[in-house]
């Protein structure tokens, strides 16, 4: 068995998750872990074996030329990134979504990646619960009939969520193709954060297996009145001709087929996420077997994000895929009108409101 070397960058919750379930797996050695905070990098070197810290990623990663270049930092640290894993040789990038923040940063990404030997991992390790597997095996059964509708629903904002929605949608759908996306947006408080993002957008996505997808996210997203905490105010699902099955990111699983209702228990776990999403990164070092959080698939996802803010944009209708460009967060918060954006649940208001 091969044994990967790993540099991790950006050690806050998200970088000390991917540290720690790498640490863990035979098959990798964290021999690096880079952050501009020295108290975060002291902090979780001891658990980690002690590997080589430092504050500048593209000089430790000349230095170290990891197998597996993994970086968790802000959405605005994409292209300079992956550009330094394949400088340095690295066998694999793994990273945070989303992959970009518009069309064209995201097809510079992918010309990089196409250009190089590198292989590339994006984290929509939600779909290792057992909630998410024991839907999507509800429905690969063929016991909701013919699948017509998927969906997903977040009260967290379009930059963190969305592209979770859009991935685990198009998972339930066999991962079709989009023809063409429609989508309205409300809400600038959002425009200003880290993750930027209108407050609030629904869309609706026209795949080429005939299946409508709905997705929505942010301040008018409904409720999950059965997941108390916040950020876990998720639900993903699909629609049949014989039923219906969906997950609740914090709150289980249920479904309605023609063997009754069936319901289980899950919630989002990183401890219990990571592992599998860092084997298969393992199974795909090794032998080949593409990792289900693959590039390319999350590249199929963003082009649907990207389309939805560009229909917010022009307006209408926008066929996919998209060439880059014209997409960008400032275009949207530009096309919007400054009214406030109205709220699903006074839930909300911590996050939305003035």
């Amino acid at each position: 068995m091969s044994t990967y070397s790993v540099m991790v960058v950006g050690m806050g919750k998200r970088g000390n998750h991917h540290a720690t379930h790498f640490h863990a797996n035979d098959n990798f050695e964290v021999v690096g872990i880079c952050d501009i905070d020295e108290d975060r990098l002291a902090a979780a070197a001891p658990d980690l074996g002690n590997p080589r810290t430092g504050s500048d990623a593209a000089a430790m990663a000349a230095e170290l030329k990891p197998d597996v270049f993994c970086f968790c930092t802000m959405p605005n640290l994409r292209l300079d990134m992956i550009k330094i894993g394949i400088e340095n040789g690295a066998k694999l990038i793994a990273f945070e979504k989303p992959i970009a923040l518009n069309s064209e940063e995201a097809a510079a990404i992918k010309e990089a990646l196409a250009a190089s030997d590198s292989k590339a991992v994006v984290s929509h390790q939600h779909r290792y619960g057992a909630h998410y597997q024991k839907v999507k095996e509800i429905i690969a059964s063929g016991a909701l009939g013919r699948v017509h509708t998927v969906y997903g629903t977040s009260t967290g904002w379009m930059a963190h969520m969305m592209t979770h929605l859009i991935d685990y949608t198009r998972w339930f759908n066999d991962n079709a193709d989009a023809e063409w996306v429609m989508a309205q947006a409300a809400g600038k408080g959002k425009f200003a954060d880290a993750h930027v993002s209108p407050d609030y957008i629904a869309g609706l996505i026209q795949f080429d297996n005939g299946v409508r997808g709905i997705v929505e996210c942010g301040a008018g997203a409904p409720d999950v009145p059965e997941v108390d905490y916040w950020w876990r105010k998720a639900r993903i699902g699909a629609q049949g001709t014989e039923g219906f099955a969906e997950v609740l990111t914090g709150g289980g699983w249920r479904a309605v087929t023609k063997d009754g209702l069936q319901s289980g228990e899950g919630c989002m776990n990183y401890d219990l996420d990571m592992p599998g999403y860092i084997q298969d990164m393992a199974d795909w070092l090794n032998d080949g077997t593409v990792h289900p959080c693959n590039f390319d698939s999350a590249y199929a996802g963003f082009q649907i994000f990207c389309a939805m803010i560009r229909s917010v944009i022009e307006g209408g209708q926008v066929a996919l895929p998209i060439q880059p460009g014209g997409d960008s967060m400032e275009e949207l918060k530009a096309a919007m009108p400054d009214k406030k954006v109205l709220l699903s649940m006074p839930e909300n208001a911590d996050e939305y409101g003035d």
